[in-house]
């Protein structure tokens, strides 16, 4: 009898992989009104199809395009580029901006907007139909919560002319739509990126609001549609976010672990609070086994032992295994602890094949257990 993880669907990759310098080099480029978006497209072709290739390499049977095309996970419906190339004329950079705290030390800013209505300028479906084409296996797409993007309408400076009600509205519309038409060019799974989980987890008044706009869009899809939809969170303090993080009615949650500090503690909360029924859906824990943002390559066994520790707590018919967290959730990343994105890429692609190898011994443990549990 092995645990879920032994499906392959239960192997996933999640979100983001490094650029290799060439490309963002050109993003650089088109920033800076040195090549067409025509040539941009070309050269992302050519890291898709790369990034495909070596996923597929690595016996990850459900695969991404890396993210490659974003501008990054939380502003590719906004702008082209990080330097702001298509941005709406309603979307502007200033005091207004939200601002964004990664667990590296770095922050980024988000747009704000300047009236209404509000759209998604790109559609995560847009990339990944660009990207289908270069793949032979079943792929998955990301696409952004409609928490984060809730934070590009102004606190302080409320729009007259469109009260943020009705900004909601539109926005539950959009994301629905990005979701929808993830499913509709062919993704098997779609996954909301809720990194923002973490900065509601000290307030539970904001977290309350996050999880309700996750579960209006959510409310949106057939029991059977969500056991496909997701949902994302890492560096979140987890004895604050836990168990609201569950009462989001997603069919599987991308958990960071690996980085974790007190593992077994947060193992075991999550064990006791993911849900059987989340609105008609078996909720599924993915347990991140590799630190994406740490060079060391974890091996397979001790891959195979952190899911070992997982699986004393979480039910067999509920485990899963992936990363921490994207491994370069921005267009411009120039990985410095990896000493370069070429290098960071290519440690990338062995983190993942060690993580497939290793689920593959963590079954072998568990079957043997279960076979010897019997024979006693």
């Amino acid at each position: 009898m092995a645990f879920a993880f032994n499906s392959v669907d239960w192997r996933t990759k999640d979100r983001s992989l490094p650029r290799p310098a060439y490309f963002q080099d050109a993003f650089a480029d088109y920033d800076a009104g040195r090549i067409t978006k025509a040539c941009l497209l070309k050269i992302q072709d050519a890291a898709v199809k790369d990034t495909i290739k070596r996923l597929e390499g690595t016996g990850q049977d459900l695969v991404t395009d890396g993210e490659q095309r974003s501008s990054s996970f939380a502003t590719y419906p906004l702008t082209d580029t990080l330097g702001g190339t298509g941005l709406p004329q309603n979307l502007g950079v200033g005091p207004d901006s939200f601002c964004i705290s990664f667990a590296d030390g770095h922050t980024r800013q988000l747009p704000y907007l300047t009236s209404g209505p509000f759209k998604y300028n790109t559609y995560a479906y847009d990339n990944f139909a660009l990207s289908k084409k270069f793949a032979t296996k079943p792929m998955k797409c990301t696409v952004i919560s409609p928490s984060m993007m809730y934070m590009i309408y102004p606190s302080n400076n409320p729009i007259q002319s469109y009260p943020k009600e009705n900004f909601i509205k539109d926005l539950i519309l959009e994301c629905v739509k990005d979701i929808r038409g993830c499913f509709a060019a062919g993704a098997k799974r779609v996954s909301i990126d809720f990194t923002d989980g973490r900065m509601a987890a000290q307030d539970l008044n904001l977290l309350d609001t996050f999880i309700d706009l996750n579960n209006k869009v959510l409310s949106n899809f057939t029991a059977e549609e969500r056991k496909d939809i997701g949902v994302h969170t890492a560096d979140v303090p987890y004895h604050a976010l836990l168990p609201s993080l569950f009462r989001i009615n997603a069919g599987y949650f991308l958990i960071q672990m690996a980085s974790e500090t007190e593992k077994e503690e947060a193992l075991e909360d999550i064990g006791a609070n993911l849900r059987f029924d989340a609105d008609g859906v078996k909720q599924v824990a993915f347990i991140g086994v590799m630190n994406t943002l740490n060079p060391h390559l974890e091996s397979p066994e001790e891959i195979r032992d952190v899911l070992l520790l997982a699986a004393k707590h979480i039910g067999e018919d509920q485990l899963g295994a992936t990363d921490d967290c994207g491994f370069s959730p921005f267009s411009i990343d120039h990985k410095p602890k990896y000493g370069g994105a070429d290098f960071a890429r290519e440690v990338a692609f062995m983190k993942i094949a060690n993580r497939v190898t290793g689920v593959v011994l963590a079954n072998e443990c568990l079957d043997y257990t279960c076979r010897g549990a019997q024979q006693q």
